[in-house]
């Protein structure tokens, strides 16, 4: 095998593990439900031993990561110190420190087209398998699903929520995939577009290619009919488009012109809050957002009874351990979320990690705004798109703090901070 055969090889192996760590990262459920927490966990930890063998083997630096990141870590391995439960935290940090080092990973060892290539194939992966899954399911099971590995034998009734698929794929939605989580899903097909969208601006890929994934991924959303993930939506199409346009302007007017963006925002969101309930009614939502309010309630009054330093880190909720087996149970559901990020943060972490992990955000929230603004032409509205989608989503779901949603806000953070860019 000559030298250039070899590298080339290489650099597919790389791209492939890049690959299988992003739909691993975005499907995790797909693995839980077909081969039990048990079998994620072997997949997880072979791709960590992967990823660390290869940074050990190219001598990666990783000694430089960006300060919100590097101070929202040690206040999590803290936590453990005053938690309330003190093993499930420290399970809580090892996934957020092993989803860290992967992430740290990708955004040390590849360039942002690599990354973009590697997300939209997985999420190709993911959405494809999505649609045959339910297909299937549709065509020849004829019936709803349960995740494999489970047994639900002892309940009278068993809750839609624990259904791996619904079998709806025929009736119009709302699907779920092999995620089994119609919002999931949603959030795979709009992550899917920007990937799609950021490929395509390149000239990378085929035009036919672009258009076959860009209708699966729409027709994924409209399946789904998440309100989360359409708003998500929307918010990256016009902050994507007053990028490109402050992008385009004289360099002494993009001062006033983020000043203005950051005031919009403001008057948008004060907005939002105002009128949400003829806003809500006309997205054909319940005025409780899907029970939300009542987990919100519950979850805020837990919260300020320890509110400085919180509970204790644990990312996603354990089942099994107090207070979380009982404080969100709606219908015989429990919710392993309290499907706001930032709430959850002020849960686990108290005021402290609300200002620490917000730093955290806004920080590379900052720099992904002036990537945006200045960074090569290629990739520029990459990280803001990618992250414009996780935080919006974060005031519903508090996906942004576990796998994809924290790999993603690693990766746009360190690349961000440790890459240099001039303006093109």
């Amino acid at each position: 095998m000559t030298a250039r055969a070899g590298l080339a090889t290489r650099r597919s192996y790389r791209l492939a593990l890049a690959t299988a760590g992003f739909f691993t990262l975005a499907a995790g459920d797909f693995w839980r439900h077909l081969l039990s927490w048990y079998g994620w966990g072997a997949i997880v930890v072979l791709l960590l031993t992967l990823a660390i063998v290869e940074m050990a083997r190219t001598r990666l630096a990783v000694r430089r990561l960006p300060l919100g990141l590097a101070v929202a870590l040690a206040l999590m391995a803290a936590s453990v110190a005053w938690s309330a439960y003190r093993l499930e935290s420290t399970l809580g940090f090892l996934a957020t420190l092993a989803t860290t080092v992967f992430a740290v990973f990708l955004a040390k060892g590849f360039t942002w087209s690599e990354l973009v290539d590697a997300l939209v194939r997985a999420l190709r992966f993911a959405l494809g398998l999505s649609l045959l899954f339910e297909f299937f399911v549709a065509a020849f099971v004829r019936r709803p699903v349960l995740p494999f590995f489970v047994d639900y034998s002892d309940l009278e009734a068993i809750p839609r929520a624990f259904y791996w698929s619904r079998d709806l794929l025929f009736e119009g939605g709302r699907i779920q995939g092999i995620v089994g989580n119609a919002n999931i899903l949603a959030m795979i097909a709009l992550l899917a577009l920007i990937g799609e969208a950021a490929r395509r601006a390149a000239g990378r890929g085929t035009i036919a290619g672009f258009a076959f994934w860009t209708v699966v991924a729409v027709g994924v959303l409209a399946l789904t009919r998440s309100t989360t993930v359409l708003v998500a939506a929307g918010a990256v199409a016009v902050v994507a488009l007053v990028a490109w346009l402050a992008r385009r302007a004289p360099a002494e007017r993009q001062p006033a012109i983020t000043a203005g963006v950051v005031v919009a925002a403001a008057g948008l969101a004060a907005a939002a809050v105002a009128f949400r309930a003829p806003l809500l009614q006309l997205a054909g939502k319940s005025s409780d957002l899907t029970n939300r309010l009542d987990i919100w309630h519950d979850v805020l009054a837990l919260a300020l009874e320890r509110p400085v330093a919180g509970w204790g880190w644990i990312s996603y909720w354990a089942p099994w351990v107090e207070p979380f087996d009982d404080l969100a149970v709606i219908r015989g559901v429990t919710y392993l979320q309290a499907h706001n990020a930032w709430l959850d943060v002020f849960l686990q972490l108290g005021v402290v990690g609300l200002v620490i992990v917000g730093f955290f955000a806004l920080s590379t929230l900052a720099r992904s705004w002036a990537y945006a603004l200045d960074g090569p032409r290629v990739d520029a509205l990459v990280p803001l798109a990618l992250l414009t989608a996780l935080l919006v989503q974060s005031l519903a779901e508090s996906r942004l703090l576990i796998e994809i949603g924290w790999a993603l806000l690693v990766i746009v953070s360190v690349m961000t901070a440790t890459h240099r860019w001039a303006r093109a």
